[in-house]
């Protein structure tokens, strides 16, 4: 029976969520909820200068301070080889990292951390960093990574010489890398077009702004360390915190605390290196915790871009040629996710002649980390806004102009294979059938459509299951649970079993605990994590199969497990009644021992994730003002293992694009300094400023995994702003290709007719 045709009792179902309660009444522990008898507290000294050497660091008045137990620099960590390495199955290169958890040579940003002390009080920690004595030669800045790829930019690295160039540039410059994809004759397609559209788009850099800020805790005791940190992978914090202390990564156990808000910027570390170098150095546990303006000073916002697309399309709709060329800032270190905007740009299309050219450059801003579908958002504003253009220019409806050229299983991706998955055209049909898509719109109202694709991931997990004697289980994982992911491996192993969801306990353990796991992120968790709950409850029930073969003295191959109970496979085996899960588990003692099994994979066969989306909007000529009025969001999700929690993905992903769209922006001032580093100036959208936000769940599934899933937390942040800025076009007669488009903006736009033509 296909994953299509299958009929479940627990999958689909809506169960309660295991960590509800504690988080509802506050029992759940975050980050900065865990404390250690006789603990320090630690602070780092960071960079008011946006580039700036470092001629020397005084610590000695720090280190007099009474209270003051430790002070540390970067000379205190061990250094690395400039090579692409690294533990998580990345190119990473760690002389970069190390550099990035604490200054050197030079400071790179304003926030980028110096030095740090620990201290019996944090009034006496910050007392301390301000004696900390660093002089400075401050140096030329550059944020714009237009400005940045100037020739006469001022440079970051001195040695930097642009990767991915054939032959090698002759001067430094701050493009890290270029990267290109391309497919059949662009010249020709471009000349078999009616129409060609190009232009301009750009994108300012937005942080993940997630409520709860970094913070860990850190010990060292008898030889080993031991962190207790808030992120989307303890496993990779363990990996990278070994690397960059020089400690082996069997003398460091991290404890998963709950998380609140990573999206792909707590896929990596900032402080428990330093927490755990001071932790060493004082033989006393030491408390880190970032405020806030630290969070957006100190950790990695997205890229903001600079793109250019250009697409040819025949009147008939079909689309002949497409180029992008994606610009985007790595932040003070390379490693924007350039390439992956590159290849989604183009992905949701069936174009037979394209090329994507991207360029990652380094600017004095703090170092790029991932924000939900890292690098499809930001190239489909650009791809998706043009889509919207060429379609007017034929006058095409926007979603049959899509669905003529929508890419279906079979389609040549430009970055290398075919895909394998269907999914799109069904997301578009959902839209196009929306009774809200043809409804009539108001004075000054706009209708805009965009689309999206995003991998999704898989890759190594790992869970153990174990059974006890009242036929209850406990399920364990490495995979920190950001979206409902508890709720989900519960689901399945219910589903699997064939016992009552209730009857499982689903936690989330330690590095020692269960084997190693990849980070939460990449939409893998479900997917990967749960065939390897699947593949543990497999063993349980071959065990199962064997302890009730032992009991009726069959052979094992005489019984078969259907609907939580051993059964006879036939009639020939004898008239035996079968043996529920829980009878089997209470003889546990007679029959061999304790049941138990641990499932482990590198799971592949994942499917990417498609998503189509249109939204209303009203502008107020008079302020600027967009007020979104209807946002409906469809997306495949391959199966809705639980459909709460599925549309709470999506939902969420639609309200961050919406402030990506309207609000959202790191702003600086001429010397190089945010001036926004907070809640109260950094504009992310409120309940008042979204409308209900309607997820349309379609369900293609997945053939390589038992229950049809696909990943389903990113792809829905990738259409929203191309879709506002459609809409916006429509209720203004204006084209925005700067975001955000914020009121003041937009009112120069309208008041001036300084926007572009539709």
């Amino acid at each position: 029976m296909s994953a299509a045709q299958q009929s479940f009792k627990w999958i689909g179902t809506r169960p309660v969520r295991p960590d509800g309660v504690p988080k509802v009444i506050g029992t759940a522990k975050y980050g900065a909820d865990y404390h250690l008898a006789g603990e320090l507290y630690g602070k780092i000294l960071r960079s008011p200068h946006a580039h700036a050497r470092i001629r020397s660091i005084d610590t000695s008045r720090a280190a007099a301070l009474p209270g003051v137990k430790a002070v540390m620099t970067g000379a205190d960590l061990p250094d690395h080889d400039f090579a692409y390495i690294g533990p998580e199955r990345l190119a990473v290169n760690f002389w970069h990292v190390t550099r990035n958890i604490m200054a050197r040579e030079k400071v790179l940003y304003e926030g980028h951390a110096v030095a740090a002390v620990a201290a019996t009080s944090p009034a006496i920690a910050k007392q301390a960093i301000e004696l900390i004595q660093v002089d400075y030669e401050v140096l030329p800045h550059v944020i714009d990574v237009d400005a940045a790829m100037a020739e006469d930019a001022p440079l970051l690295f001195d040695d930097m010489i642009t990767r991915g160039v054939e032959p090698a540039p002759s001067r430094p410059s701050n493009v890290s890398k270029r990267i290109q994809f391309e497919m059949g004759d662009l010249d020709a397609g471009f000349a078999a077009a009616d129409e060609v559209i190009e232009r301009h788009y750009k994108t300012k850099p937005i942080h993940q702004a997630y409520i709860e800020p970094q913070a860990c805790l850190a010990n060292w005791e008898k030889g080993k360390g031991e962190l207790w940190s808030s992120s989307q992978g303890h496993f990779a914090v363990r990996n990278l915190t070994a690397k960059l202390t020089g400690i082996t990564i069997g003398d460091i156990k991290v404890n998963p605390a709950e998380i609140g808000g990573g999206f792909g910027g707590k896929t990596v570390v900032y402080i428990e290196p330093v927490a755990l170098t001071l932790a060493k150095k004082t033989g006393r546990p030491v408390r880190i915790a970032m405020s806030r303006e630290e969070v957006f000073l100190a950790t990695g916002p997205t890229s903001g871009a600079s793109m250019t697309v250009k697409i040819g399309v025949k009147r008939d709709g079909t689309i002949t040629a497409a180029e992008a060329i994606l610009k985007y800032q790595a932040g003070a270190f390379p490693g924007s996710p350039v390439m992956n905007g590159c290849m989604c740009a183009f992905a949701p299309y069936a174009i037979p002649n394209q090329r994507t050219t991207g360029y990652d450059v380094v600017s004095n801003r703090p170092k790029a980390a991932a924000y939900r579908a890292p690098g499809s958002p930001i190239s489909a504003f650009a791809v998706e806004s043009t889509m919207d253009i060429a379609a007017k220019a034929i006058g095409m409806d926007p979603v049959d102009f899509r669905l003529k050229n929508a890419a279906t299983p079979g389609t040549q991706m430009v970055y290398g294979p075919k895909l394998a998955h269907g999914g799109y055209v069904e997301t578009l049909q959902a839209i196009k059938n929306h009774p809200g898509y043809k409804a009539p719109l108001g004075p000054n109202q706009g209708r805009g459509v965009a689309s999206g694709y995003w991998f999704n991931g898989a890759g190594d997990s790992a869970a153990t299951i174990t059974v006890n004697a009242d036929g209850t289980a406990a399920i364990s994982t490495g995979s920190p649970d950001i979206g409902g992911s508890r709720a989900s491996m519960a689901m399945m192993a219910a589903e699997t079993l064939g016992i009552d969801y209730d009857a499982i306990e689903s936690k989330v353990v330690d590095t020692e605990a269960v084997p190693y796991c990849h980070v939460t992120g990449g939409s893998r968790v479900t997917y990967a994590t749960g065939m390897a709950v699947i593949e543990a409850c497999k063993k349980v029930i071959d065990d199962m199969r064997r302890r009730a073969a032992m009991i009726w003295d069959v052979d094992v191959d005489a019984v078969v497990w259907e609907d939580g109970h051993a059964r006879p496979a036939s009639s020939n085996v004898g008239d035996l009644k079968p043996l529920s899960f829980k009878e089997i588990a209470s003889k546990f003692s007679a029959t061999g021992g304790p049941i138990g099994a641990t499932g482990t994979l590198n799971a592949g066969g994942q499917a990417p994730g498609f998503s189509t989306q249109f939204c209303d909007v009203e502008v107020d000529p008079e302020t600027g003002r967009v007020t979104v009025l209807r946002f409906v969001a469809a997306q495949d999700v391959g199966r809705a293992i639980h459909p709460s929690y599925v549309e709470g993905q999506i939902q969420g992903g639609v309200v961050q694009g919406i402030g990506w769209a309207l609000n959202e922006e790191y702003i600086y001032d001429d010397a190089g300094h945010m001036t926004n580093a907070g809640f109260l100036d950094y504009r992310v959208p409120v309940a008042s400023d979204v409308p209900m936000i309607e997820p349309v769940l379609v369900e293609v599934p997945n053939p390589n995994h038992p229950f049809g899933v696909k990943g389903v937390g990113e792809v829905n942040i990738c259409p929203p702003m191309a879709a506002i800025a459609n809409a916006v076009a429509n209720a203004t007669g204006r084209r925005m290709q700067d975001l955000p488009i914020s009121p003041p903006r937009l009112l120069e736009a309208i008041d001036e007719r300084s926007g572009t033509e539709l």
